[in-house]
């Protein structure tokens, strides 16, 4: 009997076993779902038993909540989440798609109405739907949905946990314990391993990647149009300024940025970086062939590159659409307080000028005409034909009828005019 003593014992404490702990912190967005992609990727490649979720989140974006718990539900390996401060809106939909939830003393879990970007609630279709999710997730992991609804619908009424009809039910450690959302109330991840009986379990930490932290931080909803608008206005500025010099440099910069982040997010492949480089080239074409057509399909390549890049095609019609308008309104001044005798526009607008003073004439002014006689060819009506020193000159009286074989003399010569004044013969 004494090695299967020794058997339980081992398995009680988790020795030979290896679990992954992956953070959910900051905001929930695409950048954060590329990086649970990835360690749960490496989890299932290493043969992990289990997967505890450290969570401290106050909630983000639904749809990059709604792929994640995608991902949590396609996993087959055990998953925890650990509540170590914060489980709000986004974030409570998360650890209802695990397994177990564990919470830290103080931590919360819930509060999870959903709300446009300008802090407006969504619109009734939207909110029906993420309802419908909340209910699902808890159902899934057999929990009572009545309380995932009350985090996300105000008018379900439920005092008796501080959420009456109109405010969102939010948990604490104790009444999220009471009503079956959590198993269990720890100080720490040593106290946690232990109920989770892992305490002699290989622990591997998971963290992001520099690079994963920058892409989280330029895909994030407000930096987007921050971006855009900085790479229109550096471009536009660039236009205005002699050389290439820092307005061009930070709107290159800002447009790799977007992409960077964007790629490394796993949102931009490379068709979206293939378009960009092709509406580039048509663009730098354009300055050299004439019509436009180039430049309006280079344009609309980058737009569309950048569209493709977006995770949402209406947010990211509105950041290019402010950066479109940044672009308007610094043109507008640009041109007003410079013009386009600087930049790039003295190269491809013509400004040379053929004046008298520099020596351009149009016609040969032959003022040795002045004072010359001669006789009418054809009758001057009042233009007409006239001969002067054997010379055929086309000729215009001062605008009376002059007839056939008069006597006429220059008066005046302008340019290509030539005005002549009837000689009488009294």
């Amino acid at each position: 009997m004494l090695p299967l003593i020794q058997d339980k014992a081992f398995a009680e404490t988790g020795a030979g076993k290896t679990v992954y702990v992956i953070p959910i912190e900051k905001e929930v967005e695409r950048g954060l779902e590329a990086f649970l992609n990835r360690t749960t990727d490496e989890a299932i490649e290493e043969g992990a038993d289990h997967i505890i979720f450290e969570i401290n989140t106050p909630g983000g974006r639904v749809d990059s909540a709604g792929q994640i718990a995608g991902l949590l539900q396609a996993l087959e390996i055990p998953t925890t989440s650990f509540v170590v401060n914060e489980a709000l809106s986004a974030g409570s939909y998360i650890a209802l798609n695990t397994d177990t939830i564990y919470m830290r003393p103080q931590a919360t879990m819930g509060a999870s109405g959903v709300i446009t970007s300008d802090g407006n609630a969504a619109s009734k279709k939207a909110q029906s739907a993420w309802l419908a999710s909340m209910r699902s997730a808890a159902e899934s992991k057999g929990r009572d949905p009545l309380y995932a609804a009350a985090m996300a619908d105000p008018s379900i009424d439920l005092s008796e946990y501080g959420a009456g009809e109109g405010e969102y039910l939010t948990l604490t450690p104790s009444i999220a314990l009471e009503v079956g959302y959590s198993e269990g109330t720890v100080d720490d991840r040593v106290e946690l391993l232990n109920e989770l009986d892992l305490s002699d379990a290989k622990i591997v930490e998971k963290e992001t990647t520099f690079a994963e932290e920058v892409a989280r931080f330029l895909t994030n909803p407000v930096v987007i149009p921050i971006l855009l608008s900085v790479a229109s206005l550096g471009l536009i500025v660039e236009l205005y300024s002699p050389g290439f010099g820092v307005p061009g440099s930070m709107g290159i910069i800002a447009l790799i940025l977007f992409f960077y982040g964007h790629f490394v997010a796993g949102l931009a492949g490379m068709e979206a970086m293939i378009l960009l480089l092709l509406g580039v080239v048509l663009i730098i074409v354009e300055f050299f062939v004439p019509g436009g057509i180039l430049g309006l399909l280079g344009i609309g390549a980058i737009i569309g590159s950048l569209l493709m890049s977006g995770y949402d095609m209406g947010h990211m019609s509105m950041s290019i659409a402010i950066a479109f308008l940044v672009a308007v309104i610094a043109s507008v001044i640009l041109f007003r307080r410079i013009g386009l005798d600087k930049g790039v526009f003295r190269h491809i607008i013509l400004k040379d000028q053929t004046t008298t003073e520099q020596g351009y004439v149009s016609t040969a002014n032959r003022l040795e005409l002045l004072g010359l006689e001669g006789k009418t060819v054809t009758p001057l009506r009042p233009s007409g034909t006239a001969v002067f020193d054997n010379e055929r000159l086309d000729v215009v009286s001062e605008g009376s009828f002059v007839d056939t074989n008069q006597s006429v003399k220059i008066v005046k010569v302008e340019g290509a005019r030539i005005v002549v004044r009837e000689i009488s013969n009294l």
